[in-house]
């Protein structure tokens, strides 16, 4: 028995060795870049990273989601506003990220970013509600992250890239699942590459959180709307009760 309990403290004691290890030390000066910060989890990011004493810059939509971010978190703390489906707004923002870098490169990117997704049966959609979402969702992040590269493989950094898990269930039509099973691929391919450079690179596999639960109300708005530009034909190999059940 008391050797089953000292080899249970000392299994404990090498396991918070090995945890201390990998624990980020001397963070001022380190800067995370973090999209998606207007709210939800890349907000609540945002926030803590700041109080934990990282010098963060925070991408968001909005400029009211600058102003909210910045009234409850420290001055070191820098937003910019980004439009993952404008790329001269994410040049900008990379220009922003490299003034305040500072020649001493990024130490994370977190990428997080939802794109609007119509959802229904795929013969339903068009070309364009898919790009609604790979353009944002999917190839705007891939083009931030390859125009920092530079900047993380300089400092040895890393890249997260939050994906909610929901998404990779492929339970409905549209670009939704696309963009995250494709985030899973750039990145499974990005982290073997990278790894030359000392650059790590991690998923976040993440479930609902409160702030970003589904609006039922939203879906049925989009069902309806989708429903009303149907052709004739395809509206009749449906029929009503499709759209009501």
């Amino acid at each position: 028995l008391h050797i089953a309990i000292l080899a249970s403290i000392l299994s404990l004691t090498i396991c918070w060795i090995i945890r201390d290890r990998y624990r980020v030390r001397n963070l001022n000066g380190k800067h995370v870049f973090i999209t998606g910060c207007d709210t939800g989890l890349g907000n609540s990011l945002a926030k803590w990273l700041d109080k934990k004493g990282f010098s963060v810059i925070a991408a968001c939509a909005t400029e009211k989601g600058s102003q909210e971010l910045q009234s409850c978190s420290s001055l070191s703390l820098k937003t910019v506003n980004l439009n993952f489906a404008d790329s001269n707004s994410i040049a900008r923002a990379v220009v922003f990220v490299t003034e305040q870098t500072a020649g001493k490169g990024l130490f994370g990117l977190v990428s997080n970013a939802e794109g609007t997704a119509p959802v229904g049966p795929t013969d339903w959609l068009r070309i364009e509600d898919f790009h609604s979402v790979l353009d944002v969702s999917l190839l705007g992040l891939i083009e931030i992250t390859l125009k920092l590269l530079p900047l993380l493989k300089k400092a040895e950094g890393r890249v997260v890239n939050l994906i909610n898990a929901k998404g990779l269930m492929a339970f409905v039509g549209g670009g939704y699942s696309l963009s995250k099973w494709g985030m899973e691929a750039f990145s499974d391919t990005l982290r073997i590459e990278m790894q030359h450079f000392g650059v790590k690179v991690s998923i976040v596999e993440h479930g609902f959180f409160k702030a970003e639960e589904v609006n039922s109300d939203i879906i049925e708005k989009y069902l309806f709307k989708l429903w009303n530009r149907l052709t004739s034909e395809i509206r009749d190999s449906y029929g009503e009760k499709y759209l009501i059940e």
